[in-house]
């Protein structure tokens, strides 16, 4: 069943962060770790990411809140980033800050706005160079 786990995290987090990303962290992986990369892969993704109660794009505004939240905020860029990929729209994460307001404080939200901000300006500017 582990393996299945893990295989079924590995797909579901390359699809939402894209494999860019995860062949960074995969690269970046050390014996001293490994354990708990794998452990990341079969829980968070393997577990609670495929389970069908939510959609996906649910299950990544209350992701972006729970880190707002707690001020986890390179993970909360990093689901910024990856919101484009799990249908999340930019106005339906702009209401979801609201809540970060209202139930873990103005100066969470204020910055998780900040940083949200700077993710969009920077994806604007990237779709600019493109066109």
């Amino acid at each position: 069943m582990s393996d299945e786990r893990f295989e079924a995290g590995m797909a579901v987090r390359r699809s939402v962060l894209g494999d860019a990303h995860v062949d960074r962290a995969e690269a970046r992986k050390t014996a001293f770790d490994g354990d708990f990369q794998r452990y990341i892969t079969e829980t968070a993704w393997g577990s609670v990411w495929t389970r069908p109660g939510l959609p996906r794009p649910t299950r990544s505004l209350l992701t972006l809140v729970i880190l707002a939240s707690l001020g986890h905020w390179e993970e909360f860029v990093m689901h910024i980033r990856a919101a484009r990929n799990t249908g999340a729209t930019r106005d339906e994460i702009k209401e979801a800050l609201f809540h970060v307001a209202v139930y873990a404080g103005v100066p969470a939200a204020n910055r998780a706005y900040g940083l949200a901000k700077g993710v969009y300006q920077d994806e604007d500017a990237e779709k600019g160079a493109d066109q």
